[in-house]
């Protein structure tokens, strides 16, 4: 059952001097769904537009035009008291746990006042037991937690006491915007797989965004790859990974590396011309640099075609 609607999502940022302004599309007319108890991932390089559509479903940016539906009812136009009663259902998980938290302050400290603040618990005692329940869900203890300030944890513990707050109010989707890429790589399949047990667990929708394939193929349940702005290509992760259907899709992929010496990447690198211009280009974004662009892909911008469950943005398909 879907539990988050988002169509035909849009944003438009001006960007330059007065004389020479310029209008990007940094979300272009984004559509996708996320399922109840389901790991959804939007992954793509940076400046796809990947965190700026988490920001909107979080409501840290108004949307230019589309709409934004949880459980049926449209959020992206909520009022300030609306969308504080919203968070108990909303969580987020943010990339840089250290910047979640104020260094003099006691890390346990936000967790009693998001408690408190949003109705959750009324007495110290209940407040006790909620945070003990849900840094037991993330793997920490609370003898070890209590009294401590953020810099005396390390950035995959705090990273985890960031899970363990968000869990709090009993969330129904958790926002993970680049939750592991600055944890180091032996702790990254330890959250990963937290979001896993969460989803299991508790029947948590997790919208997952990354730039990291390894990652994202793990976890993921369904995903959407994003380019300047746009959804190129939709669908289960082991389809969209392993028989990846849009350039683009195909060239994130061969870009990850492989431990195998007779595979060695020997493809001369060629530098993207300018973001801002791959935003501006008229048709298909990707036809700069895509090795199968036609005539056509140069002057119109090519539809969805569904491909043996996989919906891709691409003239390939007609």
């Amino acid at each position: 059952m879907s539990l988050l609607q988002v169509k035909r999502l849009t944003k438009v940022f001006t960007i330059g001097s007065i004389f020479s302004r310029l209008k990007i599309l940094a979300v272009d007319n984004v559509t996708f769904e996320i399922n109840e108890a389901e790991i959804f991932t939007l992954a793509g390089e940076s400046g796809c537009g990947k965190t700026t559509t988490a920001r909107i479903i979080l409501g840290f940016e108004e949307p230019t035009s589309g709409e934004i539906h949880y459980k049926g009812k449209r959020i992206d136009n909520l009022k300030t008291e609306e969308r504080r009663r919203l968070l108990k259902e909303i969580q987020a998980v943010f990339q840089n746990p250290f910047s979640t938290f104020n260094p003099l302050r006691k890390v346990e400290s936000y967790f009693y006042d998001t408690l408190f603040n949003l109705g959750v618990a009324q007495e110290r005692e209940e407040a006790r037991r909620i945070i003990e329940e849900k840094l037991e869900a993330v793997g920490i203890a609370f003898e070890e937690f209590c009294e401590k300030y953020p810099s005396e944890f390390s950035g995959g513990q705090l990273q985890r006491i960031s899970i363990a707050r968000a869990l709090l109010t009993n969330p129904k989707l958790l926002v993970a915007d680049e939750p592991v890429s600055m944890v180091d790589a032996s702790l990254r399949m330890s959250i990963v797989n937290l979001f896993k047990d969460l989803r299991d667990k508790y029947g948590l929708s997790v919208l997952y965004i990354t730039h990291d394939l390894a990652t994202a193929y793990y976890v993921s349940d369904r995903m959407a790859i994003m380019f300047r702005g746009e959804i190129v290509e939709l669908g289960p992760a082991e389809k969209v990974l392993q028989e990846p259907k849009h350039p683009y899709t195909r060239l994130l992929r061969e870009s990850v590396p492989e431990p195998d010496p007779s595979r060695r990447w020997t493809t001369k690198v060629v530098l993207a011309d300018q973001e801002h211009e791959e935003y501006l280009r008229t048709g298909c974004k990707f036809a700069g640099r895509c090795p199968n662009a036609m005539e056509i892909c140069k002057k119109e911008s090519p539809p969805y075609f569904e491909v043996n469950g996989v919906q891709v943005k691409c003239f390939l398909y007609r």
